[in-house]
This record gives structure tokens, sequence and C-alpha cells, in this order.
């Protein structure tokens, strides 16, 4: 009865050890970016009439970037690759509208739409990878529509940069 007890008290450690065999440190990047080690996240273009939403999905990317930390966010010169965006579009649906009037909403939702390539810094006719990303966010509708839709739009786009930032990262 003792040797097992013994024997079970010398395998423990051998078990925890083996439990994470498999785990890796970092980020596992997709095959065709493993030599990109640092971004340039210059000024996204606005497909949009929303005034100045272009600064805001540049910022949204480039902080989800820093935050995501598989890559650097380096300058246009110093970078391995350059991710150019759009901002595509801003769609507004309602979500629930008020009792008496059905035509007017109560809470919206909006849904943004990046459309983004990343370009090999040294050779700009090279796409490394490239896509759509989306994010939305809900906002309740009060006294002033334009604020409250104003002040929804950093969330959806920081959803959306960070559903692209994942997808450079890890390849979904």
């Amino acid at each position: 009865m003792i040797v097992p007890m013994k024997t079970f008290a010398c395998l423990v450690p051998v078990f925890c050890l083996v439990s994470c065999v498999g785990y890796q440190l970092g980020g596992i990047k997709p095959a065709s970016l493993a030599q990109v080690k640092s971004i340039a996240v210059p000024m996204f273009q606005n497909a949009t009439l929303h005034p100045r939403a272009e600064a805001l999905a540049t910022s949204a990317v480039a902080d989800a970037l820093v935050q995501d930390g598989t890559y650097r966010l380096a300058a246009a010169d110093q970078a391995d690759a350059v991710l150019e965006g759009k901002l595509e579009s801003i769609k507004y649906a309602s979500i629930r509208g008020t009792r008496y009037d059905t035509l007017h909403p109560e809470e919206l939702t909006n849904t943004v739409m990046l459309r983004w390539s990343l370009r090999d810094a040294k050779n700009p006719t090279k796409i490394l990878a490239s896509g759509n990303s989306t994010g939305t966010s809900k906002l309740y509708v009060a006294e002033n529509l334009q604020t409250a839709r104003n002040n929804a739009l950093p969330d959806a786009l920081e959803r959306a940069a960070q559903a692209l930032i994942s997808q450079l990262s890890n390849g979904y």
C-alpha cells in the first residue's frame, strides 16, 4: 500500500509537466506573415459621409495593434508591412421602437465595415493579406440622435479593429 502512494507522489509532477507540452509562448502568426515584425498604419480612407471617421478608424486599428502585441507599430520607412484600410460603410438598424410610434426608434445598432489590405513595405504591389472586418455597437436614441451616433461609433470601430488584428495575428 505504501509503494503505490510513493509512485503516485512521484508521478504527480510528471503529469503536471506533460499537461502543457503543446503550449508555445507568443502568438502563432499565419505562415504568410511569419517574416513581418512591424506594421505601419497610415490614415484610413473614408467612403462614408461621417466626418472625421477615418481618424477614428485609424486610431482604433493602431490601438488594437499595440494591445495585441504580435506586431510592432512602426513608421512607414521602418516597417515590414503597411496596413491600408478604408471605412466602407456605417449602417444603422432599429432594434426597438417606441411603444406608440414604431417608426421612431428607441434603440439602434450601428455596424461598420472596414476593408483592408496588408502590403509588403519593400514591394507595395505584393499583398500579404486582405479582407473585411465588421464591428457593431448599440445605442439608445436620446434627444440628439447625431450625438448618440457619434458616441457609439468609436465602440463599433474598436470591435472592427480587434477583428482585423485578430485576422492578422491568428489567421481567423
